[in-house]
């Protein structure tokens, strides 16, 4: 099965600078300089762990209103970008290890199995005070790892800071076998989704 994006709000309107990455992301901040577009980043000062859902989806599109939010209250001006990317596993949100055993976990659940990764986008428009939400899912189907592998992968350091404990654009490109829907979500900002949005306030990436 692919998994396919969902949209809530649209709005019309003309875009006034500036464009802010509210995100600590180094993934996401150079998936956004590759475009060429101006923008600065400033990290959400939010406890994302608290913020829930009714569902993987509500959670991710949640946490991802808060971080734009945040920021957006510190404007006067500008369009703030938020995002939140979480992995689900037959049913289990799985977000970042906690230490190398915690990682090793995470990689041993996901070994031989599909599971999706949700990224909520969130756009706010700081001066008009509105936003639309959005979130897009992909699935990925992981190869059967061996234990040595998970050892090997944990010891590089790569899976610490990641949900679902590995990076696909990394050389946690090694255990996916295959994915079905937009790499960009599972790096971390899917970059169609965003260019809609954005277009939405004004702004066109293309």
């Amino acid at each position: 099965m692919c998994y396919n994006r969902r949209m809530d709000k649209q709005f019309d309107g003309g875009f006034t600078g500036p464009l802010v990455l509210a995100s600590g992301s180094p993934r996401r901040r150079r998936l956004l300089a590759e475009l060429g577009v101006e923008f600065r980043t400033v990290v959400p000062q939010i406890d994302e762990q608290s913020i829930t859902g009714p569902s993987p989806q509500g959670m991710a599109r949640e946490r991802a209103r808060r971080k734009a939010e945040v920021v957006a209250e510190t404007l006067n001006q500008g369009l703030v970008i938020g995002a939140d990317t979480i992995v689900v596993c037959e049913g289990r949100v799985l977000g970042k290890p906690r230490d190398a055993a915690d990682a090793r976990r995470l990689l041993a659940l996901l070994s031989g199995r599909a599971h999706r990764v949700i990224t909520g986008v969130c756009v706010w428009d700081a001066g008009a005070r509105r936003y639309a939400v959005a979130h897009e899912e992909t699935e990925v189907v992981f190869c059967r790892l061996e234990p040595e592998e998970i050892e090997r992968y944990v010891a590089t350091g790569e899976p610490m800071d990641k949900a679902g404990a590995y990076g696909i654009q990394g050389r946690g490109a090694l255990l996916v076998e295959r994915i079905c829907g937009d790499y960009f979500n599972v790096v971390g900002l899917p970059l169609v989704l965003l260019a809609r949005l954005l277009k939405d306030f004004g702004l066109r990436l293309l």
